[in-house]
Protein backbone atom coordinates (compact mmCIF):
# COMPACT_ATOMS: atom_id res chain seq x y z
CA UNK A 1 0.00 0.00 0.00
CA UNK A 2 2.83 2.42 0.86
CA UNK A 3 4.43 1.70 -2.51
CA UNK A 4 1.14 2.46 -4.23
CA UNK A 5 0.87 5.81 -2.44
CA UNK A 6 4.46 6.71 -3.27
CA UNK A 7 4.01 5.85 -6.93
CA UNK A 8 0.81 7.87 -7.07
CA UNK A 9 2.51 10.93 -5.68
CA UNK A 10 5.66 10.64 -7.75
CA UNK A 11 6.99 13.42 -9.88
CA UNK A 12 3.95 15.61 -10.12
CA UNK A 13 1.84 12.96 -11.85
CA UNK A 14 -1.05 13.54 -9.45
CA UNK A 15 -2.50 11.50 -6.61
CA UNK A 16 -4.61 8.37 -7.44
CA UNK A 17 -7.13 9.17 -4.72
CA UNK A 18 -9.55 6.39 -5.75
CA UNK A 19 -6.92 3.70 -5.25
CA UNK A 20 -5.64 5.42 -2.14
CA UNK A 21 -9.12 5.35 -0.54
CA UNK A 22 -9.58 1.70 -1.54
CA UNK A 23 -6.23 0.74 -0.01
CA UNK A 24 -6.76 2.66 3.23
CA UNK A 25 -10.30 1.33 3.77
CA UNK A 26 -9.19 -2.23 3.00
CA UNK A 27 -6.33 -1.90 5.48
CA UNK A 28 -8.87 -0.98 8.15
CA UNK A 29 -11.62 -3.47 7.21
CA UNK A 30 -9.92 -6.70 6.21
CA UNK A 31 -8.23 -7.65 9.54
CA UNK A 32 -11.48 -7.11 11.44
CA UNK A 33 -13.61 -9.07 8.96
CA UNK A 34 -11.02 -11.83 8.79
CA UNK A 35 -11.06 -12.21 12.58
CA UNK A 36 -14.86 -12.40 12.78
CA UNK A 37 -14.99 -14.86 9.86
CA UNK A 38 -12.39 -17.00 11.59
CA UNK A 39 -14.41 -17.02 14.83
CA UNK A 40 -17.57 -17.81 12.85
CA UNK A 41 -15.88 -20.76 11.13
CA UNK A 42 -14.59 -22.08 14.47
CA UNK A 43 -18.07 -21.74 15.97
CA UNK A 44 -19.64 -23.52 12.99
CA UNK A 45 -17.14 -26.34 13.40
CA UNK A 46 -18.25 -26.69 17.02
CA UNK A 47 -21.91 -26.70 15.94
CA UNK A 48 -21.21 -29.45 13.40
CA UNK A 49 -19.25 -31.50 15.94
CA UNK A 50 -22.06 -31.16 18.49
CA UNK A 51 -24.66 -32.21 15.89
CA UNK A 52 -22.58 -35.28 15.02
CA UNK A 53 -22.17 -36.18 18.69
CA UNK A 54 -25.91 -35.87 19.28
CA UNK A 55 -26.69 -37.90 16.16
CA UNK A 56 -24.35 -40.67 17.29
CA UNK A 57 -25.81 -40.66 20.80
CA UNK A 58 -29.38 -40.80 19.45
CA UNK A 59 -28.48 -43.55 17.00
CA UNK A 60 -26.73 -45.57 19.70
CA UNK A 61 -29.63 -45.34 22.15
CA UNK A 62 -32.33 -45.92 19.51
CA UNK A 63 -30.66 -48.93 17.90
CA UNK A 64 -30.04 -50.63 21.24
CA UNK A 65 -33.59 -49.87 22.36
CA UNK A 66 -34.95 -51.26 19.09
CA UNK A 67 -33.04 -54.52 19.53
CA UNK A 68 -34.54 -54.91 22.98
CA UNK A 69 -38.09 -54.02 21.94
CA UNK A 70 -38.21 -56.20 18.82
CA UNK A 71 -36.95 -59.27 20.67
CA UNK A 72 -33.62 -59.61 18.87
CA UNK A 73 -31.90 -60.25 22.20
CA UNK A 74 -34.79 -62.16 23.69
CA UNK A 75 -34.90 -65.91 24.21
CA UNK A 76 -37.07 -67.64 21.63
CA UNK A 77 -39.87 -70.03 22.68
CA UNK A 78 -40.02 -73.48 21.08
CA UNK A 79 -43.25 -75.46 20.51
CA UNK A 80 -43.44 -79.11 19.48
CA UNK A 81 -46.80 -78.74 17.68
CA UNK A 82 -47.70 -75.26 16.49
CA UNK A 83 -51.05 -76.40 15.12
CA UNK A 84 -52.28 -76.61 18.73
CA UNK A 85 -50.64 -73.51 20.12
CA UNK A 86 -47.94 -70.94 19.41
CA UNK A 87 -45.69 -69.01 21.75
CA UNK A 88 -43.97 -65.64 21.60
CA UNK A 89 -41.42 -64.23 23.98
CA UNK A 90 -41.74 -61.20 26.22
CA UNK A 91 -39.16 -59.55 28.46
CA UNK A 92 -38.23 -61.84 31.31
CA UNK A 93 -38.33 -65.39 29.95
CA UNK A 94 -36.00 -67.79 31.77
CA UNK A 95 -34.96 -69.74 28.70
CA UNK A 96 -32.12 -71.72 30.22
CA UNK A 97 -34.36 -73.33 32.82
CA UNK A 98 -37.84 -73.40 31.28
CA UNK A 99 -39.57 -76.47 29.84
CA UNK A 100 -43.19 -77.57 30.20
CA UNK A 101 -45.94 -79.69 28.67
CA UNK A 102 -49.25 -78.08 27.72
CA UNK A 103 -52.53 -79.84 26.96
CA UNK A 104 -55.41 -77.78 25.52
CA UNK A 105 -58.79 -79.30 26.27
CA UNK A 106 -61.06 -76.39 25.29
CA UNK A 107 -60.72 -73.08 23.49
CA UNK A 108 -62.25 -69.86 24.79
CA UNK A 109 -65.20 -68.77 22.74
CA UNK A 110 -67.71 -65.96 22.65
CA UNK A 111 -71.48 -66.31 22.95
CA UNK A 112 -73.38 -65.58 19.77
CA UNK A 113 -77.10 -65.15 19.08
CA UNK A 114 -78.94 -64.50 15.84
CA UNK A 115 -82.36 -63.30 14.77
CA UNK A 116 -84.75 -64.62 12.18
CA UNK A 117 -84.69 -63.26 8.64
CA UNK A 118 -86.00 -59.71 8.18
CA UNK A 119 -87.05 -58.79 4.66
CA UNK A 120 -86.01 -55.12 4.87
CA UNK A 121 -83.23 -54.13 7.25
CA UNK A 122 -84.31 -50.48 7.05
CA UNK A 123 -87.97 -51.18 7.91
CA UNK A 124 -89.42 -50.26 11.32
CA UNK A 125 -89.05 -52.90 14.06
CA UNK A 126 -90.69 -51.01 16.95
CA UNK A 127 -89.62 -48.34 19.42
CA UNK A 128 -88.75 -48.39 23.10
CA UNK A 129 -85.82 -49.45 25.26
CA UNK A 130 -83.99 -52.74 25.65
CA UNK A 131 -81.53 -53.86 28.34
CA UNK A 132 -78.27 -55.49 27.29
CA UNK A 133 -76.60 -57.31 30.20
CA UNK A 134 -72.98 -58.50 29.97
CA UNK A 135 -71.22 -59.91 33.01
CA UNK A 136 -73.79 -58.36 35.33
CA UNK A 137 -73.43 -54.89 33.79
CA UNK A 138 -76.57 -53.38 32.21
CA UNK A 139 -76.61 -51.11 29.17
CA UNK A 140 -79.76 -49.40 27.87
CA UNK A 141 -80.41 -49.69 24.13
CA UNK A 142 -82.86 -47.05 22.91
CA UNK A 143 -84.78 -47.41 19.64
CA UNK A 144 -86.62 -44.24 18.61
CA UNK A 145 -87.95 -42.57 15.51
CA UNK A 146 -84.44 -41.92 14.09
CA UNK A 147 -83.10 -45.50 14.41
CA UNK A 148 -86.24 -47.62 14.17
CA UNK A 149 -84.79 -50.41 12.00
CA UNK A 150 -82.56 -53.45 12.11
CA UNK A 151 -79.65 -51.24 11.04
CA UNK A 152 -80.50 -48.77 13.82
CA UNK A 153 -80.59 -51.55 16.45
CA UNK A 154 -77.16 -52.81 15.34
CA UNK A 155 -75.65 -49.31 15.51
CA UNK A 156 -77.16 -48.68 18.96
CA UNK A 157 -75.71 -51.95 20.32
CA UNK A 158 -72.27 -51.22 18.85
CA UNK A 159 -72.30 -47.74 20.38
CA UNK A 160 -73.30 -49.00 23.83
CA UNK A 161 -69.77 -49.84 25.01
CA UNK A 162 -70.96 -53.21 26.30
CA UNK A 163 -68.39 -55.31 24.48
CA UNK A 164 -71.12 -56.97 22.41
CA UNK A 165 -70.85 -56.43 18.66
CA UNK A 166 -73.78 -56.50 16.27
CA UNK A 167 -73.50 -57.39 12.58
CA UNK A 168 -76.08 -57.45 9.81
CA UNK A 169 -75.64 -60.32 7.34
CA UNK A 170 -77.51 -61.11 4.16
CA UNK A 171 -79.54 -64.31 4.14
CA UNK A 172 -82.11 -65.88 1.83
CA UNK A 173 -85.03 -63.50 1.60
CA UNK A 174 -83.50 -60.67 3.65
CA UNK A 175 -81.11 -60.06 6.54
CA UNK A 176 -80.32 -61.27 10.06
CA UNK A 177 -78.70 -59.51 13.02
CA UNK A 178 -75.97 -61.48 14.79
CA UNK A 179 -74.73 -60.54 18.27
CA UNK A 180 -71.34 -61.61 19.55
CA UNK A 181 -70.07 -61.06 23.07
CA UNK A 182 -66.55 -60.99 24.52
CA UNK A 183 -64.75 -64.35 24.76
CA UNK A 184 -64.97 -66.26 28.04
CA UNK A 185 -67.71 -67.22 30.40
CA UNK A 186 -67.98 -63.69 31.82
CA UNK A 187 -68.83 -62.46 28.33
CA UNK A 188 -72.23 -64.20 28.31
CA UNK A 189 -75.04 -61.74 27.62
CA UNK A 190 -78.81 -61.28 27.52
CA UNK A 191 -80.89 -58.72 25.62
CA UNK A 192 -84.43 -58.06 26.82
CA UNK A 193 -87.21 -55.70 25.73
CA UNK A 194 -88.16 -53.39 28.59
CA UNK A 195 -91.69 -52.83 29.85
CA UNK A 196 -93.57 -50.44 27.58
CA UNK A 197 -91.49 -51.25 24.49
CA UNK A 198 -93.28 -52.13 21.27
CA UNK A 199 -93.93 -55.89 21.05
CA UNK A 200 -91.85 -56.08 17.88
CA UNK A 201 -88.62 -55.52 19.82
CA UNK A 202 -89.02 -58.85 21.64
CA UNK A 203 -88.29 -60.48 18.29
CA UNK A 204 -84.69 -59.24 18.69
CA UNK A 205 -84.30 -60.13 22.36
CA UNK A 206 -82.22 -63.02 23.69
CA UNK A 207 -82.98 -64.52 27.06
CA UNK A 208 -86.22 -65.54 28.70
CA UNK A 209 -88.87 -65.37 26.00
CA UNK A 210 -86.69 -63.61 23.42
CA UNK A 211 -86.99 -64.30 19.73
CA UNK A 212 -83.26 -64.69 18.98
CA UNK A 213 -81.52 -68.09 18.79
CA UNK A 214 -78.32 -69.08 20.59
CA UNK A 215 -75.52 -69.71 18.11
CA UNK A 216 -72.89 -70.82 20.63
CA UNK A 217 -72.46 -70.37 24.35
CA UNK A 218 -69.59 -68.51 25.99
CA UNK A 219 -66.76 -70.63 27.36
CA UNK A 220 -63.32 -70.26 28.91
CA UNK A 221 -60.15 -71.77 27.53
CA UNK A 222 -59.26 -74.86 29.55
CA UNK A 223 -55.72 -76.20 29.55
CA UNK A 224 -53.08 -77.74 31.77
CA UNK A 225 -49.38 -76.94 32.15
CA UNK A 226 -47.44 -79.87 33.59
CA UNK A 227 -50.71 -81.24 34.91
CA UNK A 228 -51.83 -78.02 36.61
CA UNK A 229 -55.25 -76.89 35.36
CA UNK A 230 -55.88 -73.33 34.16
CA UNK A 231 -58.96 -71.53 32.90
CA UNK A 232 -58.79 -68.23 31.01
CA UNK A 233 -61.34 -66.04 29.23
CA UNK A 234 -59.04 -65.55 26.22
CA UNK A 235 -57.11 -67.87 23.94
CA UNK A 236 -54.12 -65.54 24.31
CA UNK A 237 -52.54 -66.39 27.65
CA UNK A 238 -49.67 -64.20 28.86
CA UNK A 239 -49.99 -64.44 32.63
CA UNK A 240 -48.98 -68.05 33.26
CA UNK A 241 -45.45 -68.56 31.89
CA UNK A 242 -43.11 -65.67 32.85
CA UNK A 243 -41.89 -63.90 29.72
CA UNK A 244 -43.94 -66.06 27.34
CA UNK A 245 -47.30 -65.45 25.66
CA UNK A 246 -49.26 -68.51 24.52
CA UNK A 247 -51.86 -68.45 21.74
CA UNK A 248 -54.19 -71.46 21.92
CA UNK A 249 -55.26 -72.54 18.42
CA UNK A 250 -57.36 -75.66 18.85
CA UNK A 251 -58.61 -78.05 21.50
CA UNK A 252 -56.58 -81.27 21.49
CA UNK A 253 -57.45 -83.41 24.53
CA UNK A 254 -54.91 -86.17 25.06
CA UNK A 255 -52.39 -84.46 22.74
CA UNK A 256 -49.66 -82.87 24.91
CA UNK A 257 -47.45 -80.15 23.43
CA UNK A 258 -43.94 -79.51 24.71
CA UNK A 259 -42.83 -75.90 25.03
CA UNK A 260 -39.44 -74.49 25.93
CA UNK A 261 -37.09 -71.75 24.84
CA UNK A 262 -33.67 -71.28 23.32
CA UNK A 263 -31.34 -68.43 24.14
CA UNK A 264 -29.71 -66.46 21.27
CA UNK A 265 -26.15 -66.77 22.61
CA UNK A 266 -24.47 -65.82 19.32
CA UNK A 267 -26.67 -62.72 19.02
CA UNK A 268 -25.86 -61.74 22.60
CA UNK A 269 -22.13 -62.05 21.89
CA UNK A 270 -22.49 -60.02 18.71
CA UNK A 271 -24.52 -57.38 20.53
CA UNK A 272 -21.91 -56.98 23.25
CA UNK A 273 -19.25 -56.54 20.55
CA UNK A 274 -21.45 -54.12 18.61
CA UNK A 275 -22.15 -52.19 21.80
CA UNK A 276 -18.42 -51.67 22.34
CA UNK A 277 -17.81 -50.67 18.69
CA UNK A 278 -20.71 -48.23 18.45
CA UNK A 279 -19.94 -46.77 21.88
CA UNK A 280 -16.36 -46.06 20.76
CA UNK A 281 -17.58 -44.32 17.59
CA UNK A 282 -19.95 -42.16 19.61
CA UNK A 283 -17.22 -41.45 22.20
CA UNK A 284 -14.85 -40.22 19.48
CA UNK A 285 -17.38 -37.80 18.04
CA UNK A 286 -18.30 -36.59 21.52
CA UNK A 287 -14.65 -36.13 22.49
CA UNK A 288 -14.03 -34.28 19.22
CA UNK A 289 -16.70 -31.78 20.18
CA UNK A 290 -15.69 -31.59 23.85
CA UNK A 291 -12.00 -31.00 23.04
CA UNK A 292 -12.80 -27.71 21.30
CA UNK A 293 -12.35 -24.59 23.37
CA UNK A 294 -15.42 -22.66 24.38
CA UNK A 295 -18.82 -23.81 25.58
CA UNK A 296 -18.41 -27.30 24.09
CA UNK A 297 -16.11 -28.25 26.97
CA UNK A 298 -19.31 -28.65 29.02
CA UNK A 299 -19.76 -31.94 27.17
CA UNK A 300 -17.24 -33.46 29.56
CA UNK A 301 -20.17 -33.91 31.93
CA UNK A 302 -21.89 -36.16 29.37
CA UNK A 303 -18.67 -38.07 28.69
CA UNK A 304 -18.33 -38.88 32.39
CA UNK A 305 -21.92 -40.17 32.60
CA UNK A 306 -21.41 -42.42 29.59
CA UNK A 307 -18.11 -43.73 30.94
CA UNK A 308 -19.90 -44.67 34.17
CA UNK A 309 -22.13 -47.09 32.23
CA UNK A 310 -19.41 -49.73 32.42
CA UNK A 311 -19.62 -49.95 36.20
CA UNK A 312 -23.30 -49.05 36.59
CA UNK A 313 -25.44 -51.77 38.20
CA UNK A 314 -28.37 -52.32 35.81
CA UNK A 315 -29.94 -55.55 37.10
CA UNK A 316 -30.64 -57.11 40.49
CA UNK A 317 -28.56 -60.23 39.80
CA UNK A 318 -26.09 -60.96 42.55
CA UNK A 319 -22.89 -61.34 40.52
CA UNK A 320 -23.56 -60.43 36.87
CA UNK A 321 -25.26 -57.05 36.98
CA UNK A 322 -23.03 -54.64 35.04
CA UNK A 323 -20.98 -54.51 31.84
CA UNK A 324 -17.68 -54.90 33.66
CA UNK A 325 -18.89 -58.33 34.88
CA UNK A 326 -18.98 -59.64 31.29
CA UNK A 327 -15.60 -58.36 30.10
CA UNK A 328 -16.31 -54.77 29.06
CA UNK A 329 -13.77 -52.28 30.41
CA UNK A 330 -12.50 -48.75 29.75
CA UNK A 331 -9.12 -48.00 28.21
CA UNK A 332 -6.90 -45.06 29.14
CA UNK A 333 -8.35 -42.89 26.40
CA UNK A 334 -11.91 -43.54 27.56
CA UNK A 335 -12.83 -46.06 24.87
CA UNK A 336 -14.24 -49.52 25.62
CA UNK A 337 -12.62 -52.88 25.08
CA UNK A 338 -14.05 -56.41 25.33
CA UNK A 339 -12.45 -59.42 26.98
CA UNK A 340 -14.11 -62.20 24.97
CA UNK A 341 -12.85 -64.91 27.30
CA UNK A 342 -14.52 -63.22 30.28
CA UNK A 343 -17.75 -62.87 28.29
CA UNK A 344 -17.72 -66.59 27.41
CA UNK A 345 -17.12 -67.44 31.06
CA UNK A 346 -20.05 -65.29 32.16
CA UNK A 347 -22.33 -66.89 29.55
CA UNK A 348 -21.30 -70.35 30.70
CA UNK A 349 -21.93 -69.42 34.33
CA UNK A 350 -25.34 -67.73 33.85
CA UNK A 351 -26.45 -66.90 30.32
CA UNK A 352 -29.74 -65.57 31.62
CA UNK A 353 -28.00 -62.95 33.73
CA UNK A 354 -25.96 -61.80 30.72
CA UNK A 355 -29.09 -61.55 28.57
CA UNK A 356 -30.84 -59.60 31.34
CA UNK A 357 -28.23 -56.82 31.08
CA UNK A 358 -29.70 -56.00 27.66
CA UNK A 359 -33.13 -57.62 27.98
CA UNK A 360 -34.05 -57.31 31.67
CA UNK A 361 -36.85 -59.30 33.21
CA UNK A 362 -40.15 -57.58 33.88
CA UNK A 363 -42.43 -58.91 36.62
CA UNK A 364 -43.59 -57.94 40.09
CA UNK A 365 -40.03 -57.91 41.47
CA UNK A 366 -38.07 -56.90 38.36
CA UNK A 367 -38.98 -53.34 37.41
CA UNK A 368 -37.34 -50.45 35.56
CA UNK A 369 -36.09 -49.25 38.93
CA UNK A 370 -34.54 -52.50 40.12
CA UNK A 371 -33.53 -53.80 36.67
CA UNK A 372 -33.28 -50.92 34.18
CA UNK A 373 -30.95 -52.73 31.80
CA UNK A 374 -28.31 -51.06 29.64
CA UNK A 375 -30.79 -49.74 27.07
CA UNK A 376 -32.95 -48.03 29.69
CA UNK A 377 -29.89 -46.58 31.45
CA UNK A 378 -28.54 -45.27 28.13
CA UNK A 379 -31.93 -43.77 27.26
CA UNK A 380 -31.96 -41.97 30.60
CA UNK A 381 -28.53 -40.42 29.91
CA UNK A 382 -29.54 -39.42 26.37
CA UNK A 383 -32.89 -37.97 27.43
CA UNK A 384 -31.24 -35.96 30.20
CA UNK A 385 -28.59 -34.60 27.83
CA UNK A 386 -31.01 -33.46 25.12
CA UNK A 387 -33.75 -32.24 27.46
CA UNK A 388 -34.36 -28.54 27.99
CA UNK A 389 -31.32 -27.22 29.88
CA UNK A 390 -29.55 -30.56 29.45
CA UNK A 391 -25.86 -30.40 28.58
CA UNK A 392 -26.36 -30.77 24.80
CA UNK A 393 -29.26 -28.32 24.88
CA UNK A 394 -27.17 -25.78 26.83
CA UNK A 395 -24.18 -26.11 24.52
CA UNK A 396 -26.37 -25.88 21.41
CA UNK A 397 -28.06 -22.70 22.69
CA UNK A 398 -24.69 -21.19 23.58
CA UNK A 399 -23.26 -21.93 20.12
CA UNK A 400 -26.37 -20.58 18.39
CA UNK A 401 -26.22 -17.41 20.48
CA UNK A 402 -22.55 -16.94 19.57
CA UNK A 403 -23.39 -17.46 15.90
CA UNK A 404 -25.94 -14.65 16.08
CA UNK A 405 -23.54 -12.39 17.98
CA UNK A 406 -20.78 -12.89 15.40
CA UNK A 407 -23.21 -12.17 12.57
CA UNK A 408 -24.21 -8.92 14.32
CA UNK A 409 -20.55 -8.01 14.85
CA UNK A 410 -19.80 -8.54 11.18
CA UNK A 411 -22.78 -6.41 10.21
CA UNK A 412 -21.59 -3.58 12.51
CA UNK A 413 -18.05 -3.81 11.15
CA UNK A 414 -19.34 -3.46 7.60
CA UNK A 415 -21.44 -0.46 8.65
CA UNK A 416 -18.50 1.25 10.40
CA UNK A 417 -16.06 0.51 7.60
CA UNK A 418 -18.55 1.75 5.03
CA UNK A 419 -18.81 5.03 6.94
CA UNK A 420 -15.01 5.20 7.24
CA UNK A 421 -14.60 4.72 3.49
CA UNK A 422 -17.19 7.46 2.83
CA UNK A 423 -15.23 9.87 5.06
CA UNK A 424 -12.01 9.03 3.22
CA UNK A 425 -13.67 9.65 -0.12
CA UNK A 426 -14.91 13.03 1.09
CA UNK A 427 -11.53 14.02 2.54
CA UNK A 428 -9.54 12.95 -0.50
CA UNK A 429 -12.14 14.49 -2.81
CA UNK A 430 -11.32 17.84 -1.15
CA UNK A 431 -7.61 17.14 -1.53
CA UNK A 432 -8.11 16.54 -5.26
CA UNK A 433 -9.74 19.93 -5.66
CA UNK A 434 -6.94 21.72 -3.79
CA UNK A 435 -4.24 19.90 -5.74
CA UNK A 436 -5.96 20.83 -9.00
CA UNK A 437 -5.98 24.50 -7.93
CA UNK A 438 -2.34 24.33 -6.92
CA UNK A 439 -1.40 22.78 -10.23
CA UNK A 440 -3.30 25.46 -12.13
CA UNK A 441 -1.46 28.16 -10.18
CA UNK A 442 1.84 26.36 -10.74
CA UNK A 443 1.17 26.21 -14.49
CA UNK A 444 0.32 29.93 -14.62
CA UNK A 445 3.46 30.90 -12.71
CA UNK A 446 5.63 28.73 -14.92
CA UNK A 447 4.20 30.45 -18.00
CA UNK A 448 4.83 33.94 -16.57
CA UNK A 449 8.38 33.08 -15.59
CA UNK A 450 9.05 31.74 -19.04
CA UNK A 451 7.69 34.98 -20.59
CA UNK A 452 9.88 37.08 -18.31
CA UNK A 453 12.93 35.09 -19.24
CA UNK A 454 12.20 35.50 -22.94
CA UNK A 455 11.79 39.27 -22.56
CA UNK A 456 15.08 39.56 -20.74
CA UNK A 457 16.81 37.65 -23.45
Amino acid sequence: MVSSIANSLGFGSGVDTKQLVTDLSAASREPKVKRVNQLTQENQTRISALAQARSDLDGFADSLGQMVSDGTLRSTPTVSDDSVLSATSRAGIAADSFAATVEVTQLARAQTAYSGVVADKTAAIGTGTMTLTVGGVNKTITIGATNNSLDGLAKAINASGSGVTASIIADDGGHRIILKGPTGETGAFTLTADSGADPGLSTFAYGSGGGMTLGQSAANAEFTIDGVAFSRASNIVDDVVPGMSLTLKKAAPGQPVDIGASRPLDMIKQTVGDFVAVYNQMKKSLSSAANMSGSTTALRELERELAALVSKVVTSHGSINKLSDIGVSSTRDGLLSLDSAKLDKALAADAGAVEALFNPRRDATHTETSDPGIAFALDAIRDKAVATDGVIDRVAKSLDAKKETLAEQLEKIEEREGSYKARLEKQFGGLDAKLAAFKATQSYLEQQIEMWNNQNN
